[in-house]
């Protein structure tokens, strides 16, 4: 014998809310996946104040949807991600409309047109029983719209938005939900950085509160110093493949501030390095080696490219939020062979930045000096931030002895052991930016501490000829006349 157990709706469509792990940029990403799908060429993201609560639209002008398309779409579990897909199809569970939207909201309308039809549909989290919905047709569908339908297209509106709600309860509404907006935009702009930029059969316009998107490539594969390796392809079975392109992006002392933040986004630079895993051109995750190799200061330049078709979701284990993919174990062998000859090239161009001690007219860290026959390397006393530390310390001559067991304690015998060692790297020099302007700051200190203009050129005039600002000069320029003046307001 066989009995029908259905769920219980308003249980399962709560449940529903807490499906992936969503946050508002991914929400969005989802949510514009089923735009491209529907062949958008434009998507227009707005927050909106009503009555004190606030209603998230996102418009497309895609194909638009049928009746019985919409119904489909707005069914839980529309899709079996066993089936066979187009190629273009970026969803795989019949989930990602429902579970993203609720996510973020407890009530979802979808308005969706096509020439002279209109329909929408309405699930509210707190008004369901037996798993029944709201309809709308004609004049009643257009009515939700607060601005009218065009040729064809769809807008998906949240409402009562008790993620989102609860900022606008708090006095400091507008600075918190325009850091999240600020967040989405950049999540965006990278996760679908190859269809804003053209690569895709139709280039994608997205704006979020009136603002367009500018892609943001982590491969910076048009600035003049980035390496670009060529594809591999690796024929898997059947008809599979995957590309795999490796880039070396260029060191920081080559970017300017802003370029530096898109590539380091919100981590920084080492954080972000190792494999960026795109399905159909949209990424899905990225800063990660699957564990094939560590994360380490003299990888962080290498950045590689996998391409994958949604034919492979099942082997990858591509996330219902598609926030999370796993590298199949077939692959590690072949991908680990393969990065580790891509990181020895990012770390050789790590290293070539480091600073040179010979030359004239600026302040090293180090000096070098000969000595009956020998070369000899001693800390640079008369460097601003070391002639800081011996003046400013209790006990001089107990710093400059200090100074002196470190000079003459270096192990230099280890050293060149590890530079002749294939299989070991140094890396002394400071290759994140973060420490790097931690340093330039504490040099600041010192400079105002013993007498320094507040002028923002008398400080750029200081700092010019003094390492390690020197040997980072287009950088160290930039982040003072963008960030650090504002930051401490120097004239």
């Amino acid at each position: 014998m066989r009995i029908r157990n259905a769920p219980e709706a308003s249980s399962l469509m709560s449940t529903a809310r807490s499906f992936g792990n969503y946050d508002l940029a991914s929400a969005l990403a989802d949510l514009i996946d089923n735009s491209i799908h529907a062949r958008a060429t434009k998507i227009d993201i707005s927050f909106q104040f009503l009555e004190n609560k606030l209603v998230v639209r996102i418009r497309d002008n895609g194909n638009g949807m049928d009746e019985a398309t919409l119904l489909k779409a707005m069914r839980p579990a529309s899709a079996n991600p066993d089936d066979e897909r187009e190629a273009s199809d970026l969803g795989r569970f019949g989930w990602g409309l429902k579970s993203a939207s609720l996510s973020q909201a407890r009530v979802l309308t979808v308005v969706t047109w096509q020439k002279s039809t209109c329909y929408a549909a309405c699930w509210d989290i707190d008004n369901l029983e037996d798993w029944e919905m709201d309809f709308y047709a004609g004049a009643d569908a257009k009515a939700l719209l607060d601005i009218p339908p065009t040729a064809s297209g769809t807008e998906v509106i949240w409402t009562r938005c008790d993620s989102l709600d609860e900022l606008v309860l708090s006095n400091d509404v507008d600075t918190r939900l325009n850091e999240k907006i600020a967040h989405a935009n950049q999540q965006l702009a990278l996760t679908f950085h190859r269809y804003l930029s053209g690569e895709t059969t139709r280039k994608l316009q997205i704006t979020l509160q009136n603002i367009e998107l500018v892609a943001a490539d982590p491969f910076m594969r048009q600035h003049p110093a980035t390496q670009t390796y060529d594809e591999e392809i690796i024929a898997l079975s059947g008809k599979n493949k995957i590309k795999a392109q490796a880039f070396i992006i260029p060191h920081f002392s080559k970017l300017n501030v802003q370029e530096k933040k898109m590539l380091g986004g919100d981590e920084g630079l080492v954080r972000n390095q190792g494999f960026y895993v795109y399905r159909n051109k949209r990424l899905i995750i990225h800063g990660t080696w699957f564990r094939l190799l560590p994360h380490g200061e003299l990888s962080q330049l290498t950045r590689v490219r996998i391409d994958l078709t949604n034919s492979l979701d099942k082997e990858w284990k591509i996330t219902l939020d598609k926030s999370d993919a796993q590298l199949p174990i077939y692959l590690r062998d072949r991908l680990r062979d393969l990065v580790k000859s891509f990181a020895k090239q990012s770390t050789r161009a790590t290293k070539k930045k480091g600073v040179d001690l010979t030359l004239k007219g600026k302040q090293p860290v180090w000096r070098r000096t000969a000595y009956q026959g020998r070369v000899k390397y001693r800390i640079n006393t008369e460097h601003p931030m070391v002639s800081l530390l011996v003046d400013e310390s209790p006990n001089k001559s107990f710093m400059l002895k200090t100074i002196e067991m470190i000079e003459s304690y270096m192990p230099l015998d280890q050293m060149t052991q590890d530079q002749q060692d294939d299989k070991k790297d140094i890396g002394q020099s400071v290759t994140d930016t973060e420490q790097f302007e931690s340093i330039l700051q504490q040099c600041y200190f010192g400079y105002i501490r013993h007498g320094g203009s507040d002028k923002k050129q008398a400080f750029m005039d200081y700092i010019k000829n003094i390492e390690p600002f020197a040997s980072h000069w287009k950088y160290s320029e930039d982040y003072i006349t963008n960030q650090f003046a504002k930051k401490w307001r120097l004239n």
